[in-house]
């Protein structure tokens, strides 16, 4: 590594697209003319935040690092634990080589870092029961003593995940960490905008303004560089993990599965048992079968998504199942896997409707509900995500039209000088200074 340090931003859901904004403001703007872009990058399928942002540190598709989805599929939980910890990270990741090689590393709510050796580690874990304790869940999950630091410092900035407040808190724990700590690699994740578009939609004013927003912390993390005299050691990345897209009707599969007797539900409509079960990837989804060796069942289903697919609304797009799973890189345990159609996107929900169309309250957010979607199969057109590489191991004014996901983890080990086995990807040669 030509430069002394590396900072990765991820900035959640800013995409492609997006770019056309970002080249208007100041600090993105210096990053590009400063280093080199990637314009449109593909993503993973599924275009979830875990996923992808396990195979950004692992250069592996979902199937061979095994974070298949943001949460863990688990017979009649339907507010599932996510995959927070760092154990279910088939393989090496960079951040791990970076430890080996003697290397100091943050992570700033990186997801997938749950119980991980990073030296200075907050995590990102939240509640998903009623017996849960986030600060016992946090605490023993992270580094304990730097994140009471950091909470004793700016928690008075958060209120709970909500943005941007939680981002607030996140850009002043870098600020801190880079002054105090000046950790060889640090990794950060940004939720803004990903928030924003959930709840108010892709091209909402709330999301725009988050964009903003991030140029605003993006340009407080090179000013404390500056300030401490590394600006011109540090390789500063800054990515996207996914793009999105607006939605504005749902797909409950598992109202239709309990119509046809493949789901049992207690007299109340609680479940109770499932032959074949719909797990949401919002705008697409796995299809479980609790017994994927009987034909008959698998018949069944395949008859059934055929006939959802010839609705006259074609809320999916197309059905893969097997093989063809696993071609594209997603959960091998799956018996098919669904992409939804633009506008729809998948819940998991028992009851109701098969097709629902979702409403705005009186301030234009969809109670339970999401307006902007993704998930979905990263082929779909104009759903690109973007690199930036900024410093000494990056060339200046390059501009690569395309590039993909899979290509980070390679990229980043080879300027962090380390081995990333078994990848998917490959190093991109083009944008970097060997």
């Amino acid at each position: 590594m030509k430069g002394k340090y590396m900072i990765i931003i991820s900035f959640d859901a800013v995409s492609s697209d997006d770019l056309a904004i970002m080249k208007k403001l100041p600090n993105f703007k210096r990053l590009m003319e400063e280093g080199s872009l990637i314009k449109d990058v593909e993503s993973i399928y599924p275009t979830l935040t875990y996923p992808a942002h396990a195979t950004i540190v692992t250069g592996k598709y979902p199937k061979n690092h095994g974070i298949v989805d943001n949460t863990i599929f688990k017979k009649g939980d339907f507010s599932p634990n996510w995959y927070w910890y760092r154990k279910y990270i088939k393989g090496e990741t960079i951040y791990d080589l970076a430890k080996e090689n003697g290397l100091k590393v943050c992570s700033l709510l990186w997801p997938v870092t749950g119980k991980s050796k990073i030296d200075y580690n907050l995590t990102e874990i939240f509640k998903t029961k009623p017996y849960h304790n986030q600060y016992i869940q946090s605490g023993t999950s992270g580094s304990l003593l730097f994140q009471l630091k950091l909470n004793k410092k700016f928690g008075h900035l958060r209120k709970g995940i909500s943005q941007p407040a939680l981002d607030n808190f996140v850009i002043e724990s870098a600020k801190y960490v880079i002054e105090e700590y000046t950790p060889d690699l640090m990794l950060i994740h940004f939720t803004d905008v990903d928030t924003n578009r959930h709840h108010y939609g892709y091209k909402s004013r709330e999301a725009m303004d988050g964009i903003v927003r991030h140029d605003i912390r993006l340009g407080e993390i090179i000013k404390i560089l500056k300030n401490k005299g590394i600006y011109d050691e540090t390789n500063i990345i800054a990515l996207g993990d996914h793009s999105a897209i607006d939605a504005n009707k749902i797909i409950k599969l598992n109202s239709l599965f309990r119509e046809q007797g493949l789901i049992t539900c207690t007299k109340d409509g609680k479940f109770k048992s499932y032959k074949a079960i719909c797990k949401s990837l919002d705008g697409s989804a796995y299809i479980y079968l609790n017994n994927p060796k009987d034909l008959d069942v698998k018949r069944e289903v395949e008859n059934l998504l055929e006939d959802v697919v010839k609705m006259k609304e074609k809320p999916i797009e197309f059905i893969l199942k097997d093989d063809e799973i696993e071609k594209v890189g997603a959960d091998i345990n799956a018996s098919f896997m669904l992409e939804g159609s633009r506008g729809f996107y998948f819940v998991d929900d028992i009851l109701g409707d098969v097709l629902e169309e979702i409403k705005e309250d009186e301030v234009g957010i969809v109670p339970h509900r999401y307006r902007g979607i993704h998930g979905y199969s990263p082929k779909k057109e104009n759903y690109g995500t973007f690199f930036i590489g900024r410093g000494k191991d990056f060339k200046k004014g390059i501009v690569v039209k395309e590039g993909k996901l899979i290509n980070h983890g390679p990229t980043l080990a080879r300027i962090l000088g380390v081995d990333l086995k078994d990848t998917d990807g490959e190093v991109v040669e083009e944008i970097l200074e060997l």
